[in-house]
């Protein structure tokens, strides 16, 4: 039939356009398949694309704290020129603290609300304009992390998600270098703008942190990816080995209870009926005798505790009579000197010469004149005379 025909007319000339010059009985290789060749760019979207526009109008609204308001006043010119180029309409309510976007019947691409809803979100998540506009270019795309709720104890949060920021922004601005994204922390969100390979590493990095995993350890890992991918040889083979793997160590120690309760072997037969009063009166025999027989024998038991309690009462009382026992008191011996250690010989000497220093007193034994000074007195006593 006429139908059959030019089906077959239509998927001939399909094939021709997908396997071109190369014969189609041959098998591709997969690697071809999933590599996209460098520099290809997919063809942006014209209005030839779409002459006729959109049949409904669509819109998007969302609101803004108060603080963003006065930085909106600023740059919301600037707003209504970046989305009147993609015919979209604008406005900006601050009384309710809404921003609103939709769609005109000049409107081609039927995308363009989408990036415009993106682009008031991020504006509302104190994302900069410079930075949020990058989002109506065709291989950019933005995530909003929300990590108020990941997290119960508030300062356990705040500690993470300065932790992810790093001392003067340091792990931030090296998260952004590694993915080629525009990331924003501001209160329980986080907001990235970039690439979508990028993005998906921004989100990893981000639940990691909040489930205390350093951000660090996230970033050489990039680090190390970013590097291995440069070599054509490794881009289809495994990288786990180059990776690291870190391991999670709990240095703190399980807390011990005191009381170890050990549990008992399942059994499914129930516990033994405890034996009653009557029971124990039968083994013993207690049952058979008369009541004045039974009565007898707790009184007697009654005094013979009566009288344990009693030797013990007066032992207590007894033991503050009882003098402490004295510590013996230890002589002071004085050690008799050794006869081998002092030299009386040497002590005698020495009490001689102190006696002989003293003022005034004779040597004990003077010194023999010598002949040069008996000269001497001869010559004075002939000179007098």
């Amino acid at each position: 039939s006429r139908c059959s025909v030019s089906w077959r007319q239509y998927n001939a000339a399909g094939q021709k356009a997908y396997f071109g010059l190369r014969d189609p009985t041959k098998k591709m290789d997969e690697s071809e398949l999933l590599t996209v060749p460098d520099g290809w760019k997919e063809p942006t979207f014209t209005k030839d694309d779409n002459p006729r526009g959109l049949l409904e109008e669509s819109s998007f609204a969302t609101l803004f704290p108060k603080y963003r308001e006065a930085y909106l006043k600023e740059c919301w010119p600037l707003v209504e020129k970046a989305l009147g180029e993609a015919h979209i309409k604008t406005s900006l309510d601050l009384i309710e603290g809404s921003i609103t976007v939709c769609t005109t019947k000049k409107t081609f691409d039927p995308y363009a609300i989408v990036r415009a809803r993106d682009l008031i979100k991020l504006l509302a998540r104190s994302v900069p304009f410079e930075q949020a506009v990058r989002i109506l270019q065709d291989d950019m795309a933005c995530d909003i992390i929300k990590i108020g709720t990941l997290v119960r104890n508030r300062e356990r949060f705040v500690k993470r998600r300065q932790r992810l920021i790093g001392p003067k922004g340091s792990t931030l601005k090296a998260l952004e270098l590694l993915t080629s994204c525009y990331v924003m922390v501001q209160g329980n969100t986080v907001s990235a703008v970039g690439p979508f390979s990028g993005l998906k590493e921004v989100r990893k990095v981000v639940m990691d942190t909040m489930k205390n995993i350093h951000p660090i350890y996230n970033i050489k890992t990039l680090m190390i990816k970013r590097e291995l991918s440069k070599d054509p040889e490794l881009r289809m083979q495994s990288w786990e080995r180059f990776l690291p793997k870190f391991r999670h160590k709990n240095l703190a120690k399980r807390r011990e209870p005191k009381k170890k309760t050990v549990k008992r072997e399942y059994t499914p037969f129930p516990p033994a009926q405890p034996e009653s009063q009557v029971d124990k009166e039968l083994a013993t025999g207690e049952f058979f005798l008369r009541e004045s027989v039974k009565k007898r024998k707790k009184m007697e038991e009654v005094k013979v505790k009566q009288a344990e309690a009693l030797t013990k009462k007066q032992e207590e009382r007894n033991r503050a009579f009882i003098p402490p026992k004295e510590k013996p008191l230890m002589k002071k011996t004085t050690k008799a000197p050794t006869e081998g250690k002092l030299d009386i010989e040497a002590i005698k000497e020495k009490v001689k010469r102190a006696k002989t220093k003293k003022l005034g007193a004779p040597p004990v034994n003077p010194a023999p004149p010598t002949s040069s000074t008996t000269d001497k007195k001869k010559k004075k006593a002939k000179s007098k005379g």
